[in-house]
């Protein structure tokens, strides 16, 4: 069996102040012509479809126009999508059991009742069954009735939930199992500061959404998402096949695509990744003016420059945006003192955890404990 493993589409997505809706559906194209060109039986999207819990209308039709196209071009093959962190699981989760019958099977929630398991659609090929589990972006309070609390009453921690979850699971492990998941998973023995994350993935204080990747290991494969990065977790079958698309500055120079597996008799598992050419490269241009200006493209660029004097050129900012008709920002280098000292620390580069300790000053555990919740719940009220 071969399938397709690709996440975080963040449809609607905004690139500073650009509209990316050209360069997805662009994008979105030649993900399906690749489909056309390589015939898998199954597309799976492991989460963040769109970029917002209620995206627009115009990231709706987008979604649309990129579902209909897939299943009219390929109508016997199976596409799965399962809601993230950045999409409303309801939502998703609407008409679930009609659009099952066309194929086509969107999980926006997770078990709730104990009565109730993780979705699973079962595939057959001359080998077996392949068993796929489609598990969308779990936060403990959502599933505290199947998995319970401590012995506080509180909810459990990210990864003693997604433990109990997968664990309560009859999983025939003589079987193909896989698993599409979006959560924030930690190869054994990885520290979470040591995963390089992207500025537009959204982090918890405390890195509490943690799960260690080694619940993983029932499974044949396992389709994250969540990190926009390409990497593998730990093996080669536990992996983040990252964004189709460049989703923030700090993502520029990532080579970009989707992920590409072929399963035959149990434990033969064979991984392409298969590159995407986007419609406008995102770049960091560095230098001083008239060497950036020398390098003008239509890409999405952010401009870096280096000069050590003040540059009093009235037309500077015309210039630059005309040698870059795409230009997301304009940023200085400069040299302060201050950046020198050691051991201090910008207020720039410090989180909103950080800040609020270092006004408080004298905060206790319990008191840090208050304060992290506060911060990742506005975070979480803010993204949605």
């Amino acid at each position: 069996m071969k399938f397709f493993h690709l996440s975080d589409l963040h449809i609607g997505l905004k690139l500073i102040n650009r509209d990316l809706r050209e360069d997805q559906e662009y994008i979105l194209r030649q993900i399906t012509e690749l489909a056309v060109r390589e015939q898998p039986d199954a597309v799976v999207v492991a989460g963040d479809i769109y970029d917002k819990a209620v995206p627009s209308a115009e990231a709706v039709e987008v979604f649309d126009h990129f579902i209909a196209g897939l299943t009219s071009a390929l109508p016997d093959t199976s596409v799965m999508l399962i809601s993230g962190n950045h999409d409303s699981g309801p939502r998703v989760n609407c008409f679930r059991s009609v659009l099952s019958r066309q194929n086509v099977h969107m999980i926006g929630l997770p078990p709730r009742t104990e009565e109730e398991f993780i979705e699973k659609v079962v595939l057959t090929d001359e080998y077996g069954r392949i068993n796929i589990y489609l598990l969308p972006f779990v936060k403990p309070s959502m599933v505290k009735r199947v998995v319970g609390t401590d012995e506080n009453g509180n909810n459990l921690s990210y990864n003693e939930t997604l433990t109990r979850l997968i664990g309560r699971e009859q999983i025939n492990e003589e079987e193909r199992n896989v698993l599409v998941s979006h959560q924030f998973y930690l190869p054994a023995g990885k520290n979470a500061d040591e995963v390089e994350r992207m500025d537009s993935e959204i982090r918890t204080i405390g890195n509490i959404d943690q799960v260690s990747a080694g619940i993983l290991e029932r499974f044949d494969y396992a389709a994250l998402g969540h990190i926009h990065k390409p990497m593998k977790v730990g093996s080669e079958s536990i992996r983040y096949c990252g964004t189709p698309l460049a989703c923030s500055v700090s993502e520029a120079g990532q080579q970009k695509g989707i992920v590409m597996v072929e399963m035959g008799h149990k434990g033969d598992v064979r991984i392409s990744p298969l590159p995407l050419e986007p419609l406008r490269q995102v770049r960091v241009i560095q230098g001083e003016l008239e060497e950036v200006l020398a390098k003008g493209c239509g890409d999405y660029v952010t401009v870096i420059l280096t000069d050590r004097v003040d540059l009093d050129i009235f037309d500077m900012q015309d210039r630059i945006r005309n040698a870059f008709p795409n230009l997301l920002e304009i940023r200085r280098e400069t040299v302060r003192k201050a950046d020198h000292i050691k051991g201090t620390v910008s207020q720039k580069e410090m989180d909103p955890f950080e800040l609020c300790c270092s006004f408080l000053k004298d905060a206790d555990e319990e008191e840090k404990k208050i304060l992290r919740d506060v911060i990742n719940t506005v975070q979480e009220v803010d993204q949605g």
